[in-house]
């Protein structure tokens, strides 16, 4: 992550508190509050988590383990000392929210997607999407030094689906199709689409490793899409608003 700049690193962490770890969860826990108030009406809370508070580890960079599942979580140690601001985010919001969620005696599921990949809903792409379109058009400069597991929208809906609608259900569910380098992307890309040449030379991002999603698929979801499904549905809603 790159800093402000003309910003002192101290304050460029202060900001990364107000604006993002902050209200990621002081939301969560407001929610969940609300939830318990009404806990006569609201059954189940669905959260939406993110692998990020699963795979940033030191020991899935030093290859100790390199299959992660729900039981796994990312490290704020590691999460700080790579400037993954936002996964250290999403780590310390969704332990807050169980600690509440048991407190509460909230029935809670957690869904974790990795990188969501997959058509634009919105007038305008989120930074997930933007970081592909930019990616696409060579306008970013270099694509990211990441390896990363990658899912559809809509295998992350029907998850969510069924986050809330099977009784069995509970606890995290890891929601992740295929994982791999940006390299690897740019280069199933590359007989389609402008490309960026150069990686990143940012470290913490890049280790190895593989999502095991046997917890979710043994509830009934169906197969991932795949990675050509995935940025062909993207590029081409891209393409239908004129982005591209």
């Amino acid at each position: 992550m790159q800093y402000l700049p003309n910003v002192p690193e101290f304050c460029y962490v202060e900001i990364l508190q107000e604006t993002l770890i902050d209200p990621c969860i002081k939301g969560t826990l407001n929610v969940l509050r609300s939830c318990s108030k009404a806990s006569s009406s609201v059954k189940r809370v669905v959260l939406t988590s993110s692998c990020s508070a699963i795979r940033y580890r030191f020991d899935v960079q030093k290859q100790e383990i390199s299959s992660l599942n729900e039981s796994h979580w990312s490290d704020p140690d590691y999460c700080k000392r790579y400037n993954l601001f936002y996964a250290y985010a999403k780590t310390t919001g969704e332990k807050e929210a169980w600690r509440v969620a048991k407190q509460s005696g909230i029935d809670l599921v957690a869904v974790n997607p990795s990188f969501v990949v997959g058509p634009l809903l919105a007038l305008q792409p989120t930074s997930t999407l933007d970081l592909i379109l930019s990616i696409v058009k060579g306008t970013r400069g270099e694509y990211p030094n990441t390896t990363i597991g990658f899912v559809h929208i809509d295998d992350v809906i029907a998850a969510h689906i069924l986050a809330m609608e099977e009784s069995k259900a509970s606890g995290r569910l890891v929601c992740s199709g295929s994982v791999a380098h940006w390299t690897q992307i740019i280069e199933m890309l590359r007989a389609k689409y402008p490309f960026e040449n150069k990686c990143s030379s940012q470290e913490g991002d890049n280790n190895a490793h593989s999502m095991d999603t046997s917890k979710i698929q043994q509830l009934g979801l169906p197969a991932f899409k795949s990675l050509p499904q995935m940025f062909d549905d993207c590029i081409k809603s891209f393409q239908d608003k004129g982005l591209l």
